[in-house]
């Protein structure tokens, strides 16, 4: 088991990716799951002998790299191999599902995949929000509840209702991540919603980038336009142009959005069968993967 910082993080997890799996297991010193979870995984790499690499990251400490990887909760594990996280879960997982997240990856015993549980009828949007509606009427304090019905009414274009519905929790946004990716959100199609018609907005927006690539204000009011019309990966690779040029503009407003657009439009896991990790939506995956390219580089 090796500490990993950001001084580190690219020889003994990235590099070391290309010739084993690594396990990136994310915790804090106060997290009580991570020190259950721990002692186990560290078990297992000695048992499972040279089949993977466990690296260990605090969160609290090495804040960049969790943000970059989109790290909501801990303890989470994320497996890479040859530089690119191919699986990962979060919780303390017993000792007998963690054996099988491994093997279903690891070069020798993989096991026979379990079957799928049956797929649910999905809910149509209206009955998810008035579920959603119901939810947070119910149980005001419910946070969970909340960042998913404005997200729905955020996804719904009805930015009116997902604004007040917000406001109770606005106050602690700063501290809360997916609050503060509600915020963005909020503001981004607020300033969309200021700029009138959006296309003389955008054509002026890219006639200034154009002058001046380094436009970064240009830059990221074309982004805020993009993702208000749920052009989603427009508007992440307009950001990227930003980060890729300047990692921490603007009080690191580009990757913060960026992170907001992400947990927006990430969408709920699908229920599987106990033991098995439920798939990444693949757009998600890959624009984080570009993110921690970019965030890494």
């Amino acid at each position: 088991m090796i500490d990993v910082t950001i001084e580190n993080f690219e020889s003994e997890v990235i590099a070391a990716s290309a010739t084993q799996p690594v396990l990136v297991d994310f915790w804090a010193p106060w997290c009580g799951p991570c020190k259950v979870i721990g002692p186990i995984l560290e078990k297992l790499e000695a048992e499972y002998a040279g089949r993977f690499k466990l690296v260990k990251i605090n969160s609290d400490e090495e804040q960049q790299l969790a943000a970059a990887f989109g790290i909501r909760s801990i303890p989470t594990c994320i497996l890479l191999v040859n530089g690119q996280p191919v699986d990962g879960f979060m919780g303390a997982l017993p000792e007998g599902q963690l054996r099988q997240f491994l093997d279903k990856h690891l070069p020798e015993g993989e096991p026979p995949a379990e079957e799928a549980l049956p797929d649910e009828a999905p809910l149509d949007a209206q009955d998810r929000l008035e579920q959603l509606q119901h939810a947070v009427a119910t149980n005001p304090a419910d946070d969970d509840a909340r960042f998913e019905y404005v997200k729905a009414l955020l996804l719904a274009g009805r930015l009116a209702e997902a604004t007040a519905t917000f406001e109770p929790v606005a106050g602690k946004a700063a501290g809360i991540r997916r609050l503060d990716s509600l915020q963005r959100m909020i503001d981004a199609m607020a300033f969309a919603a200021g700029q009138g018609d959006a296309g003389p907005a955008l054509a002026a927006l890219e006639a200034r980038i154009a002058a001046d690539r380094r436009d970064f204000e240009a830059r990221f009011g074309k982004a805020r336009l993009l993702a208000a019309q749920q052009r989603w990966t427009d508007a992440m690779d307009e950001l990227l142009e930003i980060l890729m040029r300047d990692k921490g503009w603007n009080e690191d407003a580009a990757r913060k959005t960026y992170i907001a657009i992400l947990d927006l439009i990430e969408p709920p896991k699908p229920a599987v069968a106990e033991g098995q990790i439920p798939p990444d939506d693949p757009t998600v995956a890959t624009y984080r993967r570009r993110l921690s390219s970019v965030v890494l580089s």
